[in-house]
């Protein structure tokens, strides 16, 4: 009976210290945690995200303060109206380094000006680029390279706000500062802005212009991509003075050095003043089926039907304003008043444009076989312009009497009706015909047509592509060169015949060699310049009578060594009006440089730009009409321009340091492209470009 009751009571003492025990276990041992599912797997599968939906995702992490990601030019795509004008298609944010020193608009490789002496100031393109539009034209082109309009707008995807400045500065000879800002308010509903300025005092006195840019645009797209509306309000004030140029033509020669302080200039209180604001709004919706497909960065929407509209208004004036008298004749007479003008003219133009697009495509769309596009449209714009002079000499009621006011000279409004067509025909991925009409049917410019057709023939990267283009191009005269009625220019001339072009072109394009050539044949009857006689002043619009030929062959190579770069392009231009034109027979541009990681982080680019033509007769500039003119033919020595540069992207930031005309010295002092207007010496300039993606 005892041994019973001890077995008991220490099986009581067992059980009630094995809790214990366990526990002791559990705190002092660090067991291994099995997380494997040893069951079957009930937990449902996750869609992989999409683009749209991650970078969504993305945002809201952003929103509630737990994003760690780190915002890039990734998340920006970009588009402009070109792009969008038969399907819709955003590419990836250019943030490098290529061509990022030429910034002014006066320099670029392949459009090179021929100005005043300074950025911002009246130019005109060095080599023979004539307009392919119709229609009415007042001819005041003088200051089209810094104008911002519809064409120059660029709209965006932007899944975070992103903002650029762009500031350049040559102390207080040369500056220029850009703004661009763009954000989504929804995924679908982009807004934005630009904000361009020019000021430069230059080297020389009045020479500093005083531009000003700005833009608000909108592009929204529909959940379903069947509807867009692209839409802008620009903005520009160019202020440009003018000076009449300097009174001495040894700057570069004489004994004074080149200093150009003090040199005397022919007006002291003249300048120009265009204005040109305007509203564009461009809508269209993709009716039946609808195609969409991507790549890498891009993507693209291709529809099968499309209607669109456009609105276009504009409203331009056009000042010029002198308050001194002319001492030093830089004008051929005076109609009005000796010592003032007010010369003003406003132009107003409403565009309402409406098209259909129809597409025939197979289904698949990896390999594009037999894909034909129509388009049609009608255009309609209404003109409206009037001009004013100061005049003290006569009034319409009491003449003579010397009182200065404000007379129109000359109003008129217009209309003009053009019909559209374009067919476009995809034999295969390799090959494509286009062909595009445009004819004014009704109004005052009725008859003028632009007729254009291309063939593109691809044959893979390695050998390269092939195009064939020809154009036939029928324009009315400009209102500058018919009807003008100025303080110191007066013309009315009603026998002047339309300006006939006819191009022929062979280009043949080689990415993987970088090779580019392109040939081209002019034929232009008719056309249209400005003269003086030999050693005058009088600017007077001439027509010549026999057709012109000009041959244009144009050139680009890039060679690659390693880190060494050798970038080129040159144009051979001949025709047999060559001091009609005024223009060189051979252009060069070339940049040799050296790309080199630093650091791991500074990608840079060391390297020398050197431009170069040969001589030709320069034009002169006739002051108060804003119109280059064959005066003298003064033929300038030619010798190469060298711009010494550094540049480099140190993460968000684009920096460049460049020494514009380093070679000053060596060959000239100095060089001209205008008569009687220097250009600017050696000067020091820096660049930055800062983006925020926040």
């Amino acid at each position: 009976m005892i041994t019973k009751k001890l077995k008991y009571l220490l099986l009581l003492l067992l059980c009630s210290t094995a809790p214990v025990a366990f526990a002791q276990v559990t705190q002092s041992t660090k067991l291994p945690v099995d997380n494997t599912n040893h069951m079957r797997d009930t937990v449902p599968v996750t869609k992989p995200l999409t683009d749209d939906q991650m970078l969504d995702s993305l945002r809201k992490k952003e929103n509630s303060k737990k994003d760690s990601v780190i915002f890039n030019s990734k998340f920006i795509k970009v588009t402009n109206e070109r792009l969008l004008n038969d399907s819709t298609q955003v590419f990836p944010l250019d943030t490098g380094l290529t061509n990022y020193e030429n910034y002014s608009p006066l320099y670029q490789p392949r459009s090179p000006k021929i100005g005043l002496g300074n950025l911002g100031l009246a130019e005109r393109n060095l080599l023979f680029e004539p307009s392919k539009t119709i229609g009415f034209d007042v001819g005041q082109h003088f200051l089209d390279a810094y104008l911002l309009h519809p064409e120059d707008i660029q709209y965006y995807r932007a899944r975070v706000p992103w903002t650029s400045l762009y500031l350049v500065s040559g102390g207080q000879i040369e500056q220029m500062f850009k703004l661009v800002h763009t954000q989504n308010i929804k995924p679908n509903w982009n807004v934005g802005l630009n904000y361009n300025k020019y000021g430069s005092d230059g080297l020389y006195a009045r020479q500093k212009p005083d531009h000003l840019n700005a833009a608000f645009f909108s592009w929204y797209e529909s959940p379903n991509k069947r509807y867009n509306i692209l839409g802008n309000l620009f903005f520009n004030n160019l202020k440009s003075p003018e000076n009449g140029s300097i009174t001495s033509d040894t700057v570069f020669t004489g004994t004074g050095g080149l200093s150009s302080t003090g040199i005397p200039i022919r007006l002291n209180n003249s300048r120009d003043n265009l204005s040109d604001n305007g509203l564009y709004l461009k809508q269209f919706y993709y009716l039946g089926r609808v195609d969409t497909v991507g790549g890498a960065g891009t993507s693209k929407v291709l529809p099968t039907q499309r209607i669109a509209y456009t609105l276009f208004y504009n409203i331009r004036k056009y000042r010029f304003l002198q308050d001194d008298l002319d001492t030093y004749h830089v004008f051929p007479d005076f109609y009005y008043d000796k010592g003032v003008s007010r010369d003003s003219l406003a132009l107003m133009h409403i565009s309402n444009e409406f098209s259909y697009s129809f597409y025939l495509r197979g289904k698949s769309l990896k390999f594009v076989k037999n894909e034909a596009k129509l388009d049609l449209g009608i255009k309609h714009d209404y003109y409206s312009y009037s001009q004013y002079v100061r005049d003290t000499l006569t009034t319409p009621n009491q003449p003579q009497t010397g009182l200065p006011q404000m007379d129109q000279k000359q109003a008129k409004s217009f209309q003009d009706i053009t019909l559209k067509a374009k067919i476009s025909y995809r034999f295969s991925d390799r090959m494509g015909l286009d062909a595009d009409f445009q004819q004014i049917a009704q109004g005052r410019d009725f008859g003028d047509y632009l007729y254009e057709a291309k063939l593109n023939v691809s044959a893979g990267d390695k050998i390269g592509k092939i195009i064939l283009g020809a154009y036939t191009q029928n324009s009315s005269p400009p209102l500058d060169y018919t009807n003008w009625i100025t303080n110191h220019y007066r013309w009315v001339i009603t026998n002047f015949k339309n300006v006939k072009t006819t191009n022929l072109s062979f280009n043949y394009i080689n990415n993987k060699l970088q090779f580019d050539v392109k040939a081209e044949y002019f034929l232009i009857d008719n056309y249209l310049y400005f003269e003086a006689e030999q050693g005058g002043i009088d600017a007077y619009p001439t027509q010549l009578g026999a057709p012109i030929n000009l041959l244009k062959i144009s050139v680009s190579k890039n060679i690659i060594l390693g880190r060494w770069h050798f970038d080129n392009f040159a144009v051979y231009q001949k025709t047999d009006y060559q001091n009609t034109l005024r223009t060189p027979e051979l252009y060069i541009y070339t940049s040799l440089y050296y790309n080199k990681l630093f650091f791991n982080v500074l990608n840079s680019s060391i390297g020398l730009n050197v431009r170069y033509n040969t001589p030709y007769a320069a034009p002169s500039y006739a002051v108060g009409l804003g119109e280059f003119y064959n005066g003298s033919a003064v033929k300038f020595s030619s010798y190469p321009v060298a711009t010494a540069f550094i540049k480099a992207t140190l993460k968000r930031t684009n920096l460049f340091l460049m020494y514009d005309y380093a070679n000053q010295g060596l060959f000239s002092n100095g060089y001209y492209t205008v008569n009687r207007y220097p250009m600017p010496s050696a000067i020091l300039k820096f660049g930055v470009l800062w983006s925020f993606y926040d």
